[in-house]
């Protein structure tokens, strides 16, 4: 089996190095074939080159530099469709998922589709409590509007197999920024894949600053929940 990690980058020169390595560490775990695949977007702080100056002869690191397009649900369909693995995982690379859950998100594949982080499961949770609150309340939001029992619709943290994930349309998915991934578990859902949420619990980001501004998305994310509610009512 392979396993293909898809990490959008935008200005996180330092945390790439770490959270390689970190992946490298926990995939050493299980006997599978492995690429990371980079895809970033010409960051400013030089985070490709970074990436490009110390793996470049390293056969399971891909890097893919954008220099015309940005955004996050892009960058990860790029990355999705540049892949070979029969595993795809995604994961953000600010440490907010923790490369020790990848083991886990792997073998769980063993008996369900999809396996999703879920910072609202037991044992799961945030260090940044505002944060938390707010999260926690957009997903409430999403639960009753969209009628799921998924807990956590905008972690960003999930595993699953290739045949599944290529199940879904893309371009009804991976446009705009986090959102992709509410839309990503409710055209799931439709195609009756078995989702399994695993409990994650985000730290403090250690370098760089986070690039969301989350009342602003929240409001954005609101809107485009309701409109996946009206325009798919009868997906």
């Amino acid at each position: 089996m392979k396993v293909s990690i898809i990490l959008p980058t935008y200005n996180e020169k330092n945390n790439i190095l770490n959270l390689i390595e970190s992946i490298f560490s926990n995939l050493a775990q299980i006997n599978v074939e492995k690429e990371i695949i980079i895809v970033d977007d010409n960051s400013p702080d030089q985070t490709g080159k970074t990436v490009q100056k110390n793996y470049q002869d390293n056969k399971n690191v891909m890097l893919l530099i954008r220099l015309n397009e940005r955004g996050l649900a892009s960058a990860i369909r790029f990355g999705i469709e540049k892949s070979s693995g029969d595993v795809i995982i995604v994961m953000d690379t600010d440490f907010n998922h923790n490369p020790a859950m990848i083991p886990q998100m792997i073998d769980f594949l063993k008996y369900y589709d999809c396996i999703i982080g879920s910072r609202f499961s037991r044992d799961g949770g945030m260090k940044d409590l505002s944060r938390y609150l707010g999260s926690y309340i957009f997903n409430l939001f999403v639960r009753i509007v969209l009628r799921t029992q998924i807990q956590d619709n905008t972690s960003g943290f999930f595993s699953i197999r290739r045949e599944k994930l290529y199940e879904v349309n893309f371009d009804n998915i991976f446009y705009g920024y986090g959102d992709y991934y509410f839309r990503f578990l409710f055209f799931a859902r439709k195609q009756r894949l078995t989702l399994l949420e695993v409990p994650v619990f985000y730290e403090l980001r250690k370098f760089g600053e986070s690039k969301s501004n989350l009342f602003k998305l929240l409001f954005k994310y609101s809107y485009e929940i309701l409109k996946l509610k009206v325009c798919c009512q009868h997906v």
